[in-house]
């Protein structure tokens, strides 16, 4: 898709918003007005302010959360890494089953991060014959991010090749920012580097700390214990109070 077909349709959206929300229209130059886009550049990101700003600093609250351990309303499957949100069994759980279940769920993860590399590498290529421009990598990056609300909300397809039974219990749940940024790495931009240390946390703790990933070990992962709203209606029924 050409350039400025992209640029008309994130103006035309602009002016679809509420009155209220209307004048962040303000925020974002005519796509006809040369380096519209110059923000997804390098240091032009500090340069000056514009309404992808407000997007980044949605992007950046909701990455810096998956560093940190919180208290928050924050999805289990995405903080199940820190130790305060680990259960232990009552019983002692079964050291040789859990380290199968690390290296069955891993082999799945790298089938995943396999095809990932593949989409990515075309995205690069494309890019770089110059069918996709800079705010194309920008745009795939969004569609991306509402990929990935659909994946939590409705159906996600990586369990196809995860067999993970839900959200809570998934072994790439903090992938999601380093896949939904990938295609900036092609930018010299800052967008990537927040992701990347989201995504290197979480490896680090599954490979210290397996326990807390895995529901043999690790009660909160459990259907009977789960309250994490986005729990699937399966696993609502088998919670004590619904039974």
């Amino acid at each position: 898709m050409p350039d400025y077909v992209l640029q008309e349709h994130l103006h035309e959206f602009l002016y679809s918003l509420p009155q209220p929300l209307r004048h962040a229209q303000a925020l974002y130059p005519p796509p006809d007005r040369p380096g519209a886009h110059d923000v997804l550049q390098g240091a032009n990101f500090f340069r000056r302010f514009s309404w992808l700003h407000l997007l980044w600093g949605v992007w950046v609250i909701d990455m810096a959360a998956q560093l940190f351990p919180l208290k928050a309303h924050i999805s289990l499957g995405s903080q199940k890494l820190w130790k305060m949100r680990f259960t232990p069994l009552k019983e002692k759980f079964n050291i040789p089953a859990m380290k199968k279940h690390l290296q069955e769920t891993s082999r799945a993860a790298c089938r995943v991060m396999l095809l990932w590399i593949g989409l990515i590498a075309l995205i690069g290529v494309l890019h770089h014959i110059g069918v996709m421009s800079d705010i194309a990598l920008f745009m795939t990056t969004v569609a991306f991010y509402v990929c990935d609300l659909i994946c939590v909300l409705i159906w996600c397809p990586f369990r196809l090749i995860l067999r993970n039974r839900c959200c809570t219990t998934c072994r790439i749940f903090n992938w999601d920012h380093l896949m939904m940024f990938s295609p900036l790495l092609f930018l010299p931009s800052i967008y990537c580097r927040l992701s990347l240390a989201a995504w290197l946390v979480w490896e680090l703790f599954i490979f210290l700390h397996p326990e807390r990933f895995w529901e043999g070990a690790n009660a909160a992962l459990t259907c009977a214990s789960c309250t994490d709203k986005l729990c699937t209606q399966y696993c609502r029924k088998l919670r004590p109070a619904d039974r």
